[in-house]
């Protein structure tokens, strides 16, 4: 928790730090936003290894396809990435490419779910024969 609040706090003063530079030059500004977004990824991702771990420990114990698993952690880094690159966009003053940006993951993880909606089909196509 301690992390967290010094993420949180860092990137505050950076927020403030980049509110006196854009009256400089939008530029320097645009750098600090993207350098804090990479800190604040970098201590997410010490975050979500375990749940990560978790997710393939449930994996081993469910006896369920790693094809899937793999889909769901894609989905989620995608997700994930697509989110901040939009907000980059929209903080660099071009909204209309961070939304761009966030329908493209959208459609990239929809795409990703095919097998996993194709096997709920045949598995309701099984369960529809048996009734």
């Amino acid at each position: 928790m301690d992390t967290v609040l010094k993420v949180i706090f860092g990137a505050l003063i950076a927020l403030i730090l980049g509110l006196m530079l854009r009256q400089q030059g939008k530029d320097m500004a645009l750098l600090l936003s993207i350098a804090v977004c990479c800190m604040v990824v970098a201590v997410m991702t010490s975050y979500l290894s375990p749940v990560v771990d978790f997710i393939h420990q449930l994996q081993d114990s469910a006896g369920t396809d790693p094809e899937f698993i793999a889909i769901l952690l894609k989905s989620v880094g995608i997700g994930l990435v697509a989110e901040i690159a939009g907000l980059i966009c929209s903080d660099a003053g071009n909204a209309a490419m961070g939304k761009t940006v966030q329908i493209l993951a959208t459609t990239v993880i929809l795409w990703l779910s095919l097998p996993l909606m194709r096997s709920l089909l045949e598995l309701i196509q099984r369960i529809m024969e048996e009734a």
